[in-house]
């Protein structure tokens, strides 16, 4: 199976809270809310692994990176223009090096949820989780040899990051069920 085949999440219902032609821009509306959110109270430690996830569960893998890649323009705004981050070469440097992480975080993530389409839906999207976040921290912790930051990858320091990660995830797919539930109770029906 492709990994760009639309049908495979789609069909299965892995993560649907609105119907498919709203997904994209419900998928967009929640990631960009939950970064501006998590981009203040959290700083540097927004959960893209986490929103990897949503997207990949929620999109095909065209539109859950783009949604991503949203998210993440969301985030470098809010850090440069609110936040203050300094404007020198190292920040921006980090600043594309979290993309890349959050855009190979969401194709591990879509490549696992398709790899486990017949595993029940909490244990396809935890694994997913497990692959995106180890992904993220694989990619940012290749940039220290010539970015620096090594000492920001304590087991102390990834776990709480993972942590973070585990609850943000909790927290959207509870979004989405709700969004869902809401959704197809206040739809009216055909008689």
């Amino acid at each position: 199976m492709s990994i760009h085949d639309t049908s495979a999440i789609h069909n299965s219902a892995r993560l649907a809270p609105v119907e498919t032609r709203y997904a994209p821009l419900f998928c967009f509306g929640l990631l960009t809310a939950g970064c501006a959110l998590a981009s203040l109270a959290l700083a540097c430690a927004t959960p893209f692994a986490a929103f990897a996830v949503i997207a990949a569960a929620t999109l095909p893998l065209q539109s859950a990176l783009v949604v991503v890649t949203g998210a993440w323009l969301i985030n470098q705004t809010i850090g440069f223009g609110v936040l203050h981050y300094p404007v020198d070469a190292s920040t921006i440097a980090w600043g594309f090096v979290i993309a890349s992480a959050t855009l190979a975080a969401t194709a591990v993530a879509k490549a696992v949820l398709l790899a486990a389409q017949k595993a029940a839906f909490v244990i396809a999207l935890a694994t997913a989780l497990i692959g995106a976040y180890a992904s993220y921290e694989l990619v940012l912790f290749a940039a220290t040899p010539f970015l620096g930051g090594e000492g920001a990858f304590t087991g102390r320091i990834v776990g709480y990051l993972g942590f973070l990660n585990i609850l943000w995830a909790i927290g959207l797919v509870s979004a989405c069920e709700i969004t869902k539930f809401v959704s197809t109770t206040l739809r009216p029906t055909v008689v």
